[in-house]
């Protein structure tokens, strides 16, 4: 506030003034501008902060490249009011959907020009940046994805050599087809760089083309930065495009926050190693490949990563919770309970993966992040601790919890049942507010009698959340 009043103090004197304190003045407009973008949250570094104040990180949405989407305005406008501000943005232009357009300039020959831009394109983009900081939704970027560049998706691309003017196969070192999964890496699209293959040809449209993007996006500050989609790459790539990115940023006064999503779908997977144990590159982590997990592997694994960081805690996020009916990576069931045992658990940020095979902001979805948004009314996420030691009577992946001992305890149930609450060290009463995930409504409430073992038995079959806070804790009131 001091800072402010004397940079208002500033404005109102007269030029000469203004020239005089330029400097200091300068100085705090940087630092209110620093402390007011999206980073990890200085108290609890586990958690995003923004606008100076921690922020728990939700979302679901129809689509990954979502600002080429025709009504992105109004999808937007449906994530707000379910309480989402969380969304996963490819940069891609695979056309799958028939409304998608490619980056550059399509020259009347048929051919694309890598050295003019598309403006379409970068409009969208822009209008995606701009309208997702007016509703204060954060926005998490994926720089490249493999899939841009194999089987038939490269048929098309402007990167592949017989569609542009800028070079051919031999030039380049591409082939015409590469028909094998991307996880194969075998796309020499990702060797491009000094560490790896040195390929001056490609690489240049490849900076040019992120240094398009850090154009938009190094004007807002609710952006955060992933290298690849679920990469089975080599470490080289994804570190030159992580420095890059925050080496463009520092020349401009700006810091942005970086990290890799691996492929592997065990967390203590060696690859997921290069990102763990590298905070200073990789400011946050991307566990998404855990929701492949189940049950209580799906939980152990998370706390493992979130121990494993424990001298250097940062934000976990999980931009796409796989699990829909639709899908092959499990069922509408599978991907809520990912959900609620990542919140548990003490993700950061937490966004329900795009159809087929993910629930978007289908009504399950939107009911789950408006009943979290329920349980956050009650207790921050971030002043519990995940903890299975409490419940008793327990059967397997039947009940989860995070606790703040003698003061509140989220219990969430995967489909009803019933279990014990430790609460014998604290003789007091209790409040228990229960919130049915299937509508994300209230449901009943009560108290409970704590110096005992209390008894908490769902409603009812199906997803249910259990908060439980000791009477005159200084929660918000539920509205």
């Amino acid at each position: 506030m001091r800072q402010r009043n004397l940079l208002s103090f500033c404005v109102s004197r007269s030029v000469l003034w203004l020239a005089m304190v330029s400097g200091f003045c300068g100085a705090a407009t940087a630092a209110d501008a620093a402390s007011e973008g999206i980073r990890p949250w200085a108290k609890n570094p586990r958690y995003w902060q923004y606008k100076g104040e921690p922020m728990l990180l939700l979302g679901g949405s129809k689509d990954d490249n979502l600002f080429q989407i025709p009504d992105l305005e109004e999808h937007l406008d449906e994530m707000v009011k379910v309480g989402a501000n969380y969304i996963r943005n490819t940069m891609s232009d695979r056309p799958d959907k028939g409304f998608e357009v490619y980056p550059f300039r399509r020259l009347d020959s048929g051919k694309y020009d890598l050295e003019q831009w598309n403006d379409e394109y970068w409009r969208r983009f822009e209008n995606m940046l701009r309208w997702t900081k007016s509703r204060d939704i954060i926005v998490q970027i994926e720089v490249w994805d493999r899939f841009d560049y194999s089987r038939d998706n490269w048929e098309s691309h402007p990167y592949n050599p017989k569609n542009n003017v800028n070079y051919d196969y031999k030039q380049s070192g591409f082939a015409e087809r590469y028909p094998d999964h991307p996880g194969a890496n075998k796309q020499p699209f990702f060797f491009t760089t000094p560490y790896q293959r040195n390929n001056r040809v490609v690489l240049r449209y490849q900076q040019r083309f992120v240094d398009k993007m850090l154009s938009y996006t190094l004007q807002y500050d609710h952006v955060l930065y992933c290298m690849d989609n679920e990469t089975s790459g080599e470490e080289a790539w994804g570190k030159y495009w992580a420095e890059y990115i925050q080496q463009q940023a520092q020349a401009k006064g700006k810091t942005v926050y970086t990290t890799e999503m691996w492929d592997a779908w065990d967390l203590k997977a060696p690859q997921h190693r290069r990102t763990l144990d590298n905070p200073d590159l990789y400011a946050f982590a991307d566990i998404s490949q855990n929701n492949h997990q189940k049950g209580q592997t799906h939980w152990d694994n998370f706390l493992w990563v979130r121990d494993y960081i424990r001298q250097r805690p940062r934000p976990l996020n999980s931009v796409k919770i796989y699990g829909a009916d639709t899908g092959r990576f499990g069922t509408d069931r599978d991907g809520i309970e990912r959900f609620w045992r990542l919140l548990l658990g003490g993700a950061a940020a937490v966004r329900f993966h795009r159809p087929e095979s993910g629930l978007g902001l289908s009504p399950p979805a939107a009911a789950s992040i408006r009943a979290a948004r329920k349980v956050e009314s009650l207790v921050k996420l971030w002043d519990v601790e995940p903890d299975l030691s409490v419940l008793s009577d327990r059967q397997p992946n039947e009940a989860y919890a995070a606790v703040r001992p003698g003061q509140a305890y989220v219990v969430y149930f995967t489909d009803g049942g019933s279990v014990g609450l430790d609460l014998r060290k604290y003789p007091i009463q209790f409040e228990l507010r229960w919130i049915d995930i299937s509508n994300g409504q209230w449901g009943p409430k009560t108290t409970l009698n704590g110096g005992q073992t209390a008894t908490l038995s769902a409603p009812g079959k199906g997803h249910w959340t259990a908060v439980v806070i000791a009477r005159g804790h200084s929660a918000p009131t539920a509205q």
